[in-house]
């Protein structure tokens, strides 16, 4: 049997392009499994671009949802955010 270059196709040929068939549906559907979870996320999902930490991210959703106070989430977000910045050179000193 001859295929199209004329000379047919050696044992390395046939591995070569099992090899490729192969290497090409896998990138299909791993490419259609990365649409399908892009498009599936939607608008509750969360962005870390906001510039908040995860716990000063719960504490916010906290006080929009009405469980604490503005006084109370204004002391604890210091509090996170003095923990997120460390301990200061006065702190450390003996």
């Amino acid at each position: 049997m001859y295929y199209w270059n004329h000379r047919g196709m050696n044992g390395w040929g046939w591995f070569v392009a099992s090899v490729s068939a192969i290497l090409f549906w896998a990138l299909l559907v791993l490419l259609i499994v990365f649409l399908v979870r892009i498009m599936n996320r939607g608008p509750g999902y969360p962005h870390h671009a906001s510039g908040q930490s995860p716990p000063e991210r719960v504490l916010a959703e906290r006080f929009a949802r009405g469980e604490i106070d503005e006084e109370e989430y204004r002391r604890r977000l210091a509090v996170l955010r003095e923990e997120h910045r460390g301990p200061t050179k006065r702190e450390r000193a003996p």
